[in-house]
């Protein structure tokens, strides 16, 4: 299905940015860079703007939603911005009983533990969502429409990670009563994680729809799995929600000044460029799986985002050359002296060369205390190099 011609990407305004071109495989003379929870709790005007909200009602209006979203691109001058939202705002949308608890996350109503309970939860018709997402719509395009030329990417939670919320009942360390799920009832887990998928498929897909440039599934909790576990129970659910946006696609304007495959007769004018026809580009990222990196590449990725724990120039190794990366600055080094901090961006730069093209970004998100000038400082740290390595 072909976007919209008043898309960004369709309209040639996202098309050629940093991230886009990165993201397919094109390295840009300047590495783009954003950050995971780049829109939030670190920035005070965020903080001064949620005063009173919940967090849910803060992702379910469209205006406050947009203006946290767009507020780290105007502090600092990011590459993209990531839409301020929750992977559990499709659970609540579509009936699921949740809410964010301050200090703890999200917490369910009732655990989903039992082949009965799966019954009653995928009773949930996902096709609600179809007008239930009306304020994410509005929220992703009044952002758009602010961003120009500067591309959004949607998310949306993996279905492992969701599905993990909803049998443990909230946060968990270990995930142990998913993973006797998986494995004690496979039949009743199936329909969970198919369940989860239709649900943050279609999540996703509304915001791509609605203006975003790129798409980005984010399993938080998959490195709690195995590779067997993960490729059995998990991957073709992952495959299933990001299937929402893989037939997803829009018209490039081909390369002009390219020789011809035969030469013209005097007097004939030169034929158009046809079109180049590209999908929206699709991130995979997950925590703690440095194992699993080419599975989650495999379930129908463009782009892979490593976290801290695995050096890029290894995770390219693992993935065979050939897969543009992400990642991957330790957030705890965010608080370290700058002259350490910095050392350690060149370094996650210098190991990203050796991919196709690469995104810098953390290794997981934003931690509440950063302080925001480090951020900038680092956003212009990255595109100095850039520039720098260009000129040289």
């Amino acid at each position: 299905m072909n976007l919209d011609a008043q898309h960004p990407l369709s309209s040639g305004l996202t098309s050629a940015s940093r991230l886009v071109r990165a993201y397919q495989g094109t390295r840009p003379d300047v590495t783009p860079v954003w950050f995971m929870r780049q829109a939030g709790r670190s920035l005070p005007e965020y903080r001064e703007l949620r005063v009173g909200t919940r967090m849910l009602d803060a992702c379910l209006d469209p205006e406050m939603a947009s203006e946290i979203t767009l507020q780290p691109v105007r502090r600092h001058r990011v590459d993209a911005g990531i839409f301020f939202s929750d992977i559990v705002v499709p659970l609540r949308l579509v009936g699921v009983d949740v809410e964010i608890v301050p200090g703890r996350g999200p917490v369910l109503g009732t655990a989903t533990r039992t082949a009965a309970d799966v019954d009653a939860l995928v009773a949930l018709d996902p096709s609600i969502l179809d007008d239930a997402l009306l304020p994410i719509r509005q929220a992703v395009t009044r952002t758009t429409d602010e961003l120009g030329e500067t591309p959004l990417i949607g998310f949306a939670g993996a279905p492992f990670t969701l599905a993990a919320y909803l049998v443990e009942g909230g946060p968990s360390k270990d995930h142990i009563h998913a993973r006797t799920l998986m494995h004690g009832d496979p039949e009743a887990w199936a329909r969970l994680m198919a369940w989860t998928a239709e649900v943050t498929g279609r999540f996703l897909r509304a915001q791509v729809l609605a203006g975003a440039s790129a798409a980005q599934l984010f399993d938080s909790w998959a490195g709690a799995l195995s590779l067997d576990d993960y490729a059995r129970y998990v991957a073709p659910a992952s495959a299933q929600a990001i299937s929402h946006v893989r037939d997803l696609t829009y018209a490039e304007p081909a390369e002009t000044g390219e020789p011809l495959d035969a030469p013209v007769a005097p007097g004939v004018d030169e034929p158009e460029p046809e079109p180049a026809l590209r999908n929206v580009p699709v991130v995979h990222f997950g925590v703690g799986t440095g194992e699993l990196l080419k599975e989650m590449y495999d379930i129908g990725a463009d782009v892979v985002g490593v976290d801290y724990r695995v050096p890029l120039d290894e995770a390219n190794r693992r993935l065979g050359g050939v897969v543009p990366l992400q990642g991957n600055v330790d957030p705890a080094l965010l608080a370290a002296p700058w002259p350490v901090l910095e050392a350690h961006v060149r370094d996650v730069l210098e190991r990203g060369r050796t991919a196709p093209a690469h995104v810098l970004n953390l290794g997981h998100g934003v931690p509440p205390e950063t302080d925001p000038d480090v951020l900038t400082r680092l956003v212009e740290l990255v595109h100095q190099a850039g520039t720098t390595a260009s000129a040289g």
